[in-house]
């Protein structure tokens, strides 16, 4: 009997022990963490209207680089317009601006790491960048006098949620709108974006806390390839619909390498006029968006430093734009822009005043309006645009002199412009 007992209380014993055992054990082991690939939120470059960032952009997962990501932008356009301007205005071997074309808008691909502590992005391939009141070009033409096929590439170090590090060839800090055709609300670009630099090389530093945002960088200023600019936005998000912002910039050191012995020299020229890169801009501006309505009223001034050695008399510009959109369904929208820019100074002195707009004196009223349609990526839209100029200086074709106005004499005061542009991004 008491061998019974102690055979079942080492049983019992046993079982307790081995229940217990299987207990301290979890029912099944947890996998490690591991980060999701492709899931960085893509936020540059950015895009407006209903034209929206592919929410899946092909990515590539390389070992030791992380996930790569890869899109772009294939668009097309025609335009027809209005008293082009004179033969003369286009820089040596360029056609003429033309009364109607049809060309590649956006030929571009994009490529970015967009996570981690070390990002970059690049774009690359043709481009076309119209603007109102301003002669255009060809996309083939455009590269080679502009920002040439790589016109954006730049690293960038992440310290942690609020500093950042970048540096290369990037889009400017200053104005309201944005280079390439398909990230506006319009087609072309704006009286006042004429007299903004677009894409300029440096170092910027970033920081974002809470509502705010700035960036401030040492830059070319207008692509000159010196380190002669310094520039700055500051942005104060108010709530989920209303953003305040005000950005700028100036030449800390006066620019005169001017050469127009070569064929790089023309290019930068073209892409570097005299007179914006020795000048100082400043610009205001306040977003509303909320829902289907995107409205940005922005005001903006501009100083030209008078300079003996470049023949520069000084000017000032001072203009004022508003920009807006409704979209009606998630693939339609109207947008609208209007603006009014002034020079200062005096016709009757012309040349010996410096001609930021249309000569001394003179002042352009602009108005847009552009009906968008988008397909998924697809998109399609038209537009029309009319520039109105007044006090221009006029020329006497007997005597050989062209005004500085529109039209193959200078003269014309007047340009309507039709444009159809198609495409894709991914």
């Amino acid at each position: 009997m008491a061998r019974r007992n102690t055979l079942l209380g080492l049983t019992i014993l046993l079982l307790s022990s081995t229940y217990l055992q299987a207990a301290d054990l979890p029912s099944k082991v947890a996998a490690p963490v591991v980060p999701a690939s492709c899931k960085a939120e893509i936020t540059f470059p950015s895009y407006g209207g209903i034209i929206k960032q592919n929410p899946n952009p092909a990515c590539l997962t390389l070992g030791g680089f992380g996930d790569i990501y890869v899109g772009g932008a294939v668009s097309g356009y025609f335009y027809t317009q209005s008293n082009q301007f004179p033969t003369s205005f286009a820089p040596p071997g360029i056609n003429a601006d033309r009364a109607a074309r049809a060309d590649f808008s956006n030929l571009m691909g994009f490529i970015q790491k967009a996570d981690g502590p070390f990002q970059f992005y690049a774009a690359f391939g043709a481009y076309t960048i119209p603007g109102l009141g301003a002669p255009i070009y060809s996309a083939i033409e455009q590269n080679d006098l502009l920002y040439s096929p790589v016109p954006i590439v730049f690293g960038k170090y992440v310290f942690n949620d609020t500093w950042s590090i970048q540096g290369g060839r990037m889009p400017t800090l200053i104005g309201s709108e944005l280079p390439f055709t398909f990230q506006n609300l319009n087609i072309s670009r704006g009286l006042l974006f004429n007299q903004e630099n677009v894409i300029n090389q440096g170092v910027q530093v970033n920081y974002n806390e809470g509502p705010w945002s700035a960036s401030f960088a040492a830059t070319d200023g207008f692509y000159s390839g010196e380190i002669n600019w310094v520039t700055g936005a500051i942005v104060y998000k108010i709530d989920a619909a209303n953003t305040i912002g005000i950005n700028g910039g100036t030449h800390f050191s006066s620019y005169t390498n001017f050469d127009s012995t070569t064929r790089r020299g023309l290019r930068y020229q073209f892409a570097t006029p005299a007179t914006l890169q020795n000048s100082s801009i400043i610009s205001a501006n306040y977003t509303y968006a909320d829902g289907p309505v995107i409205v940005t009223p922005y005001i903006q001034y501009t100083n030209v430093e008078r300079n003996d050695f470049l023949g520069l008399a000084g000017a000032e510009t001072f203009g004022g734009a508003v920009l807006a959109s409704y979209a009606f369904t998630d693939n339609f929208a109207l947008a609208g822009r209007v603006e009014y820019i002034t020079q200062s100074g005096n016709r009757a002195n012309f040349p010996a005043q410096s001609s930021v707009l249309y000569g001394p004196g003179s002042s352009a009223l602009s108005f847009t309006v552009t009906p968008t349609f988008t397909f998924d990526r697809y998109f399609l839209r038209g537009e029309f645009s009319t520039v109105q100029l007044y006090d221009i200086t006029r020329g006497e074709v007997a005597f050989g002199t062209l005004g500085t106005g529109f039209g193959r004499t200078g003269n014309r005061t007047s340009q309507e412009r039709y444009m159809i542009e198609t495409g894709i991004t991914f």
